[in-house]
């Protein structure tokens, strides 16, 4: 519904202003006059354009998920809470989003249909915990461990994303300046040492072969990296290449046993996450293959959801796969015979965490050297090729 701004006076010439949704100006009118309201004047208020909209992030739904556990205990109605949610943050889209929810739930829909309505903001996850909470009268509760869950995922998510950031963003500069030398800065010592009149050091001679690939191919230079990311990016988008790309990730050395150990620590703390919660377990596994975040480990988990459904056991698919260590498919197993499932999956996920977090300290520090060598070799040989026929220069003279 459109917006329309309007100011009015009362009957003792206060003046008043403020914005109302209606379907055009007449309705505005008509409702502030029932206000006993006189001197009206009402405009529709213009459409603002956003370039880079603001986007609602996980962080901003975790904060919200705990002020929302707070006011639900102190007994506060839910369209009520959304209400004061929606007037306590300056967030546009978050703002827009409660509101959204929020006349979901003035129409008699529950919470959790309410925010499957809003896929973007709310994941599977999300919205399995919460009809867990309101079916169980524990939605306060049930949001806690949520947000629990959502900020040591994201802890998680960050360690994993620095680990492969790093590396990336090195070679990607290393590439820059490699090309900058080689298209703007070799071909002034080309001329300049085309004047010398003598036959140049070999080094030199393949480095200058190079700079004149460069320069002639430019294009070539530039387009190729950007023509590989967008294979990548497009292969990444259908079923068979995905599976190829994230067994591939799994197998690298380094940067393959922190993502390994990164999916052990995600499927265990969702798992975990929703058992306690009083999901049941085939729906659990429907929604931690969708949260995995790799198709490899969602493949294996689907697995697993096929054998308990046959009368199996959960560690079957596990320890076929490969993929989880034994000490994790043990503990599992003692937890399924146990009844200690949940605990023994909570326990796994602290552990593996913690092991991401040494990972990532082990593949920086074994990465670094290793970096710091490529690009000594590469720059160092740059400029040792174009300073050898000075040196031989000053040797003759």
């Amino acid at each position: 519904m459109p917006v329309f701004l309007w100011e009015a006076k009362t009957k003792d010439g206060t003046k008043k202003s403020g914005e109302i949704e209606a379907d055009n100006k007449i309705v505005v009118q008509a409702s502030l006059r029932r206000q006993r309201l006189v001197d009206i004047k009402v405009k529709k208020k213009p459409v603002e354009i956003v370039l880079f909209p603001e986007k609602v992030d996980e962080k901003d739904i975790s904060i919200f998920f705990r002020q929302l556990s707070t006011m639900i205990d102190a007994g506060l109605p839910l369209v009520q809470c959304f209400e004061m949610a929606e007037k306590g943050t300056d967030k546009r889209s978050l703002i827009d989003l409660l509101r959204g929810v929020r006349e979901e739930l003035e129409s008699g829909t529950p919470l959790g249909e309410s925010l499957r309505k809003f896929p973007k903001e709310f994941d599977r996850l999300t919205c399995a915990l919460v009809e867990a909470g309101e079916q169980g009268g524990i939605l306060d509760t049930i949001l806690l461990r949520l947000c629990d869950y959502k900020e040591k995922a994201l802890a998680l998510k960050s360690k994993i994303k620095s680990a492969m950031v790093y590396p990336i963003s090195i070679m990607v500069v290393a590439f820059a300046v490699t090309a900058i030398l080689m298209i703007f800065v070799i071909p002034v010592f080309g001329e300049m040492f085309a004047s010398f009149g003598k036959e140049l050091p070999l080094p030199t001679q393949i480095t200058m072969k190079i700079s004149d690939y460069f320069v002639e191919y430019w294009y070539a230079v530039v387009g190729i990296p950007i023509a590989l990311v967008y294979s990548i990016k497009m292969l990444y988008g259908t079923p068979q290449g995905r599976l190829q790309l994230d067994r591939l990730m799994l197998n690298l050395p380094a940067l393959g046993d922190v993502l390994r150990k990164g999916a052990v620590a995600r499927f265990c703390r969702t798992f975990a996450t929703l058992s306690s919660a009083g999901v049941p377990i085939l729906e659990s596994l429907d929604t931690v293959a969708e949260t995995a975040g790799n198709v490899v480990i969602e493949n294996v988990i689907l697995s697993c959801k096929e054998s308990i459904s046959q009368g199996q056991t959960l560690v079957g698919p596990l320890e076929e796969s490969g993929i989880f260590p034994v000490m994790v498919t043990q503990m599992i197993s003692i937890g399924e015979q146990t009844g200690t499932l949940e605990s023994m999956l909570s326990k796994i996920a602290d552990f593996y965490e913690e092991e991401v977090d040494t990972a990532v300290d082990g593949m920086t520090a074994l990465m670094e050297p290793a970096i710091m060598a490529f690009l000594g070799v590469v720059i160092g040989g740059l400029v040792i090729s174009m300073y050898l026929p000075i040196f031989s220069m000053a040797s003759g003279i």
